[in-house]
């Protein structure tokens, strides 16, 4: 089992003002059906030619303070079985867990967010399989 990387995620002030930044710059665009508007907390912008992705997301700083140092962390999808098991997997590889979102969004939602041993983070997702499963 092993995972690959869904995309790249940066904890920012402002989402869309930094998403809107960026597109141009990369040349990437709007998720088709999804376009960020300003006010989401969450956006997504990706490659049109390899489909990388990258996702700028509102992070709680108190006022006047600095963002954390930790501004980009990887988002990994199991590549076989389920985002449990991926996390059961990395827990016994030496990863330590951070935060536990599964289920935020409704039964089967949610994601498990994990440290490597230096402390850098990453974010476990749902398989594609348990996306596109009713």
């Amino acid at each position: 089992m092993t995972s690959f990387v869904s995309h790249t995620t940066i904890d920012c002030r402002d989402a869309y003002a930094l998403s809107e930044w960026w597109k141009p710059v990369l040349g990437y665009v709007d998720i088709d059906g999804d376009p960020n508007e300003p006010g989401h907390e969450e956006c997504m912008i990706r490659d049109p030619d390899s489909g990388h992705q990258l996702l700028f997301i509102e992070v709680p700083v108190a006022e006047g303070a600095e963002l954390p140092g930790k501004r980009i962390h990887l988002d990994v999808v199991p590549r076989t079985g389920t985002r449990d098991e991926e996390v059961d997997r990395l827990l016994a590889h030496g990863a330590t867990q951070v935060a536990d979102h599964r289920g935020n969004h409704g039964p089967g939602t949610g994601w498990v967010t994990l440290a490597d041993p230096e402390g850098n983070q990453l974010c476990v997702l749902r398989s594609e399989a348990e996306r596109t499963t009713p």
